[in-house]
């Protein structure tokens, strides 16, 4: 008889991301998972006594996903704060469900968007928007602030169906935003 194939944790949230890639946070639970891993659920209750272990495991998964996927920059060829806007909005539209499911489902804890802004992951974000527009350490940060808003409305609309991607009117936009607050932060446009 071949020896049984261990679950492993690993296993369990690769399952648990794929199922919300696919269909969304609505059908993250235990029996959808174990179906995925072609298992009982005694494996996964096993390795996560709670569900919220598993959806919070399962987050901080997606979310190095996420951070990975925006991250993905060519410093020489490509404006790295350009660039890393778009791939947050191009996020939205090729993983909608990842993109709820961080970012609308009240899991990104602390104080929402204000801890997210202070959180130590944006310091190499702020060391480059600082260095590429000359900016002080306090103004890179509100440059970046006045930026998130607009790409997370973006993509935002994006991943609720209500705006179509248009990777062109998103590189006008958030290069007219970018120089517009960069300008009134240097002291010139008002």
């Amino acid at each position: 008889m071949p020896p049984k194939s261990k679950i492993t944790k690993e296993m369990i949230v690769s399952a648990g991301t794929e199922l919300v890639r696919r269909e969304g946070e609505e059908s993250l639970n235990v029996r959808r998972i174990a179906s995925e891993l072609g298992c009982s659920t005694q494996p996964v209750m096993y390795s996560f006594p709670t569900v919220d272990e598993l959806k919070a495991e399962i987050y901080r998964h997606a979310d190095g996903f996420h951070s990975g996927y925006i991250m993905n920059v060519d410093h020489e060829n490509e404006d790295p704060m350009l660039a890393i806007g778009l791939n947050y909005i191009r996020f939205a539209y090729e993983e909608k469900n990842l993109f709820r499911f961080l970012f609308q489902s009240g899991k990104i804890g602390g104080d929402g968007v204000k801890s997210l802004l202070e959180s130590e992951e944006l310091e190499p974000v702020y060391a480059v928007l600082q260095q590429e527009a000359e900016l002080t350490a306090e103004q890179a940060k509100e440059a970046f602030s006045a930026l998130f808003a607009a790409v997370h409305g973006f993509a935002s609309l994006i991943a609720n169906n209500s705006l179509d991607y248009d990777e062109e009117y998103f590189t006008k936009v958030l290069t007219e935003i970018f120089y517009g607050v960069i300008g009134v932060l240097k002291g010139g446009i008002v």
